[in-house]
């Protein structure tokens, strides 16, 4: 690191970007800000606060934003009414959690707008201090909502499977889902606590922007920083993987391991294959900016040393992994309507009724008029 850049370092503010899960990154010029400009805020979450050259990749993110706020809102509108209008499924406990992560993810949409005109006016928060605190404490908690029911899914689908294939029968425990689905949103809400404390709108280089700033006593903003982002990673990463790989590979050893004749296992099994797409889109689309948390973090302990190299990964790499990380809430919805049949036909009802509906009172029409004839 060279002299420039410790410098720089000491008089860091400690200043976190509220995006610390999913949000769009905060990008600086590089037209009118220098290396040393980013350096002097790497303090700031996200990893880290970056530099981006290319206004046409922010709109580019912008738009993305807007598709994805559009399919979001319109896949996930379409499982919780089905799921609503649908009395059977509701006694299913992990229906109960797909239906807890359709409105994890319709919520975490609605801050998609706020994000994609923060990118395309260069970062640039105009929608005050409430409203940050507010948009980046519902998208984390969203992002650890979302995690953890599909952990939980992953869990009820595994405990089922298991059941059915050792001949119990197994009795559906709505309390007891409806118990865990409170459980996820009490530890949701308290995981993201830290955005609804410290979120704040704060000026750098006359710009306002939406951040997280830690209390810097004894500089310590830096040390709890990376001590948030490690939570990030273990509570929304690490742990998760951990959880449901073990529920796979023990499901996939009891499947294997029994012969399986019966429809109703058969049954079991797609949906388990489906739920198994779910949750490895999830782990897909996040894995990349949560590698690249994790580099961060590196740099806040003072690990790894801040490079150009992490510099310029930054600038280009870590927009189009949010971009990314953003895309699985509209994936949801998409993947349980195509590998579900229930959900497959349940739709087809839904679009085709008015259809058949309006052909049946035109061929009353048309014998109407041929009888009058």
């Amino acid at each position: 690191m060279s002299e420039e850049f410790a410098d720089i370092s000491e008089g860091s503010a400690g200043i976190m970007y509220a995006a610390t899960f999913n949000l769009s990154c905060p990008v600086f010029n590089t037209t009118n800000r220098s290396l040393a400009d980013y350096y002097r805020l790497s303090d700031f979450d996200k990893p880290d606060l970056v530099a981006d050259g290319a206004a046409a990749l922010r709109i580019t993110i912008s738009v993305i934003y807007s598709l994805v706020c559009a399919l979001g809102l319109i896949g996930n509108v379409l499982v919780l009414y089905l799921m609503k209008s649908k009395q059977a499924w509701r006694k299913s406990s992990i229906n109960l959690f797909v239906t807890s992560l359709a409105v994890t993810d319709f919520q975490f949409v609605l801050t998609l707008p706020f994000w994609a005109v923060e990118n395309a006016l260069d970062f640039t928060w105009l929608f005050g201090k409430a409203m940050c605190k507010i948009v980046s404490y519902v998208t984390a908690m969203n992002m650890y909502a979302s995690v953890f029911f599909l952990t939980a899914m992953s869990v009820a689908r595994y405990w089922s499977l298991a059941s059915a294939l050792k001949g119990r029968r197994r009795r559906t425990h709505c309390f007891s889902a409806r118990c865990i689905t409170l459980f996820i949103w009490v530890a949701a809400v308290s995981a993201a606590l830290p955005h609804a404390v410290f979120s704040t709108t704060v000026t750098v280089s006359n710009e306002d922007l939406c951040l997280v700033k830690f209390p810097d006593t004894n500089g310590t903003a830096q040390f709890w920083l990376g001590l948030y982002h490690s939570q990030k990673v273990l509570l929304g990463f690490v742990v998760p993987l951990f959880i449901i790989s073990v529920c796979y590979l023990l499901l996939l050893r009891s499947i294997t391991s029994k012969n399986i004749n019966s429809s109703s296992a058969k049954r079991r099994a797609k949906v388990t294959k489906s739920v198994t797409i779910v949750v490895l889109s999830f782990f897909l689309c996040w894995l990349p900016n949560q590698a690249l948390t994790a580099w961060g973090i590196l740099i806040k302990f003072n690990v790894v040393h801040f490079t150009y190299e992490y510099y310029t990964t930054q600038v280009y790499v870590f927009p189009v992994s949010v971009c990314l990380a953003h895309s699985n809430s509209c994936l949801n919805p998409i993947l349980y309507c195509l590998m579900r049949r229930e959900f497959r036909k349940a739709l087809k009802k839904l679009f085709w009724r008015p259809s058949l509906s309006s052909v049946v009172v035109e061929k009353k029409k048309k014998k109407e008029r041929t009888v009058q004839k």
